[in-house]
């Protein structure tokens, strides 16, 4: 699922690919811009935007794409096969001499001119992953209304761009709160935590090939019973060194167990919680499949 880091990961690509380099066929397979014909054109950068992708055209245009859900753009060399989905799927072909990049499933894709990119993106709060990045101005927009559910601020790009519905469970379970508590229920000082927690994780992965939350090598013990909520523990989470679960009553002497999960609940309905054991639950939220763990987030569920 195409987040921030994604994102950037698809803009460096296309970047290596296309910038400094003359477009020597380009096909816009959308109808407003059918007839646009960008060939002999060069492209000057491709930048990512949260999740928003802009491609700078010499001449002051900009091609601007947004891969939502299942989008994508595919670089391929002159003779090599297509392979990113079937032909009506392709929405757009910029190429060079070089490569050719592929857009598929684009559910937004526009010619506007370089001078009016803030139309597209400049609804768009600090850049997660951007040299605009302001945390203190992420946490104003957050607590701008104290009232609305964690995981949709979390999820609203005019807060802080470049959160997917998968960093939206995971920084959740980090915080060890649910994703419908209240922003202005959570503790003190939990937010400004979060905010900065969202950036160290993006960051992590801005470069990795799987998106990664847990600790690979972290070694824990089989679960026990299911700790009680406890939102006092949320100023200890960070992405290095997540929360351990509370000691059993009762002292065992289990052989520690390595954890090879990548996520700790994305994707895990019904699974056993990597820290407590409790199945990890499913539920929609804002139409968007959302995982938590009842053992270890404390906070309003559906």
């Amino acid at each position: 699922m195409p987040e921030g880091d994604t994102v950037l990961q698809t803009a460096t690509r296309l970047h290596e690919a296309l910038a400094g380099q003359v477009l020597t066929r380009s096909d816009l397979r959308v109808p407003r811009f059918a007839t646009a014909d960008l060939s002999g054109r060069t492209v000057l950068d491709v930048t990512p935007r949260g999740k928003h992708l802009l491609t700078r055209i010499e001449g002051g245009l900009t091609l601007h794409s947004h891969l939502r859900m299942d989008g994508a753009w595919r670089v391929y060399a002159p003779d090599e096969r297509w392979r990113g989905g079937p032909g009506h799927q392709i929405r757009a072909i910029l190429a060079n001499a070089e490569h050719t990049a592929v857009g598929y499933r684009l559910p937004v894709l526009e010619l506007l001119r370089t001078s009016e990119e803030d139309r597209a993106v400049g609804h768009l709060g600090p850049d997660l992953l951007g040299p605009d990045w302001d945390p203190g101005r992420a946490l104003d927009r957050l607590l701008a209304a104290p009232e609305r559910p964690l995981g949709e601020a979390l999820l609203d790009q005019r807060n802080l761009a470049g959160i997917g519905n998968v960093y939206k469970c995971e920084l959740c379970f980090l915080a060890r709160v649910t994703p419908w508590l209240p922003v202005g229920a959570l503790p003190d000082g939990a937010l400004p935590r979060l905010v900065t927690l969202a950036e160290r994780l993006l960051n992590a992965n801005r470069d990795r090939p799987t998106r990664t939350t847990t600790i690979t090598s972290e070694l824990r013990t089989p679960p026990g019973p299911p700790s009680p909520p406890s939102a006092t523990a949320a100023p200890g989470v960070t992405a290095a060194t997540p929360a351990p679960a509370r000691a059993p009553a009762r002292p065992r002497s289990p052989q520690p167990v390595r954890v090879q999960e990548r996520l700790y609940v994305y994707g895990r309905a019904r699974r056993p919680c990597l820290r407590c054991g409790t199945p990890i639950r499913l539920a929609d939220q804002d139409d968007r499949p959302t995982y938590w763990c009842p053992g270890c987030q404390s906070g309003p569920t559906p």
